[in-house]
Parts: structure tokens; C-alpha cells; sequence
């Protein structure tokens, strides 16, 4: 596996062999400034599987519409940019608000074989940021996601293509909303989303292994290993499974 490249706001990985396709990952919050090192664990894994990786980097915004087209538009131009095979699958990969933003991706998902989303996250601005509220009426600006929760939902009901989606939701997941989403996905004519329940928490995808980096290999959580390894393999095998 090749080192970690940045090209402008994406984050690169190659696999050494040859690949066996391309993910496209958007992770949620604050850990999504840095992919290459809040998810690192996740991402390298996969590309140990023969993934190729594009992770986004950006600071979540108000506007998630804007930020959603923009994430399209940057993948495609550095996608292009690329030579792989043509048959090769393209897949889609969102950790919690990273999952609406490829929701509401501008082709409605029809340019790529499939979603993964994890801990699918939907909240209002106030509920994810207390203090929006207040300020809001305070200082006169903007104080809710665009667009809302409510209408995130329909508009995946109404403009979502994409038929086959894997949604992971974890146990122990306190804020996840995967249950909504799978709802929303499974109501639409031809669909065919599965939800799949694993052991965790909504970090359970955030990991850089910075202990065992640093520390090395005594200093690793072999359980955290295990299950990321399982979290790769389910995602991969789920990738190749095209109808």
C-alpha cells in the first residue's frame, strides 16, 4: 500500500495491488477536517482489500445542499483525472453526516454502485449545537441545516436513484438514525437497502491508531483491530456483491 497523497481538499490512497475498485469517503463533524487521520484505521484497512480511497476534507457548514455539490464535483474532477478499470465498481462511503451528504449528491446516486452509510446522523443544527438557537435570534443568522432534517428525508424519498444501500447502524449508538433513513430508502419502488447491526458506537469508524503508531504494537487495542477488520470486510464483500 502506498503512502497517504493530498490532492487539494481530497486525500488519496493506493492499494499496491491491483485495484479492485474506488471508495469515496465523506466522514461527519469535526473529524472530517482530517480524514487521512480520523478514519485512518477504516480507510487503510479497506485499502489493504485493494480499494482505491478518496476521502473528503472540509469543515461541515449550514449549508449541507452546497457542500453535498461540491464533494460531487470535486470526486468527479479528480476521478477523471485517473485511469482505472472501467469496469471496476465505484462506491460511496459516509460516516454520519458524511451519509447525508452523499444523500444529497446532485446525480441522486445514479453515477456509482452503491452506498454504504454508517451511523447515518440527521439532526437539527440546535439539537447538534446547543447554543445555535440563542445566538441565532441574538445575531440574526442562520440556525438550521439546509436543508432540515425533515426535508433531508424527503428529499431522499423523492430524488435518491440509488438502489442498492448498505445502512450500518452500531449497538451502542446513541445518536444514530439509521432506522429513519432505512425506512425512507426501503419505501421507494425497486429498492434494494439492507441494514446491517454491528458491535459499537457512533466512533466506532473513527480511528487513526495513534496509540500503536507511537507506541507500537503493545500499545494497540486488539479488540478495536478486530472489529475494524470486520467492519472492512463486511463494506467489501457488500461492494461485491453488484446485482
Amino acid at each position: 500500500m502506498t503512502a497517504w497523497r493530498q490532492q487539494g481538499e481530497l486525500w488519496t490512497l493506493e492499494p499496491t495491488a491491483r485495484p479492485r475498485g474506488l471508495i469515496e469517503f465523506i466522514g461527519g463533524s469535526y473529524l472530517a477536517a482530517t480524514p487521512q487521520l480520523s478514519y485512518r484505521r477504516l480507510l487503510e484497512t479497506l485499502a489493504v482489500r485493494g480499494w482505491r480511497i478518496h476521502a473528503w476534507s472540509y469543515v461541515p457548514g449550514f449549508d449541507h445542499q452546497a457542500q453535498a455539490n461540491g464533494a460531487w464535483r470535486l470526486f468527479r474532477q479528480v476521478r477523471e483525472q485517473q485511469v482505472g478499470p472501467a469496469e471496476a465498481p465505484l462506491i460511496r462511503l459516509g460516516h454520519s453526516l458524511g451519509c447525508k451528504l452523499h444523500l444529497l449528491a446532485p446525480d441522486g446516486g445514479r453515477r456509482c454502485d452503491g452506498l454504504v452509510a454508517l451511523s447515518f446522523n440527521n439532526f437539527s443544527a440546535e439539537r447538534s449545537i446547543p447554543f445555535l438557537a440563542e445566538l441565532g435570534q441574538q445575531f440574526r443568522f442562520r440556525s438550521e441545516f439546509s436543508p432540515s432534517p425533515e426535508d433531508t428525508l424527503r428529499q431522499i424519498a423523492s430524488s435518491y436513484r440509488q438502489p442498492r444501500n448498505l445502512v450500518v447502524r452500531f449497538s451502542r449508538d446513541t445518536i444514530d438514525q439509521s432506522g429513519r433513513l432505512i425506512g425512507v430508502l426501503q419505501a421507494r419502488a425497486g429498492d434494494a437497502s439492507t441494514l446491517l447491526e454491528l458491535p459499537g458506537d457512533h466512533l466506532t469508524p473513527a480511528s487513526g491508531g495513534l496509540r500503536k503508531q507511537f507506541l507500537g504494537d503493545w500499545a494497540d487495542d486488539p479488540a478495536r483491530q478486530r472489529g475494524m477488520e470486520r467492519l472492512a470486510e463486511q463494506i467489501s464483500a457488500w461492494c461485491h456483491t453488484r446485482s
